[in-house]
């Protein structure tokens, strides 16, 4: 079984900060890519960042130069540091890891439980 295990969501005021942490255990072989999505009420989840096994990321373009993502092979963690935080950035926050699984080696994508940010004054 695979398990992911978020940390870090709360409420912080418009201009704060916040660090994620996802930490992925159990009968992992390899990690693909790992990633954030975002959801907030009324609309569709949506990808924030993500980073693959080599280090190459991808950011969505509203949160550009405010968030980064990063990784850590040995632990099987991802975490992402959001600065310059905006109301527009509330939503439940979903670690996303694309991992091969050791009993089968089948390849497939597992979600965190989520983890609620609201940017509010």
């Amino acid at each position: 079984q695979v398990r992911l295990v978020e940390s870090g969501g709360g409420l912080v005021q418009p201009g704060g900060s916040l660090r994620l942490s996802c930490a992925a255990s159990g009968s992992i072989f390899s990690i693909r890519a790992m990633g954030w999505y975002r959801q907030a009420p009324g609309k569709q989840r949506e990808l924030v960042a993500a980073i693959t096994s080599g280090g190459s990321t991808n950011y969505a373009d509203s949160v550009k130069g405010r968030f980064t993502i990063s990784r850590d092979n040995a632990k099987n963690t991802v975490a992402l540091q959001m600065n310059s935080l905006k109301p527009e950035d509330t939503a439940v926050y979903y670690c996303n890891v694309d991992l091969v699984v050791v009993a089968t080696m089948t390849r497939g994508a597992y979600w965190g439980q989520g983890t609620q940010v609201t940017v509010s004054s």
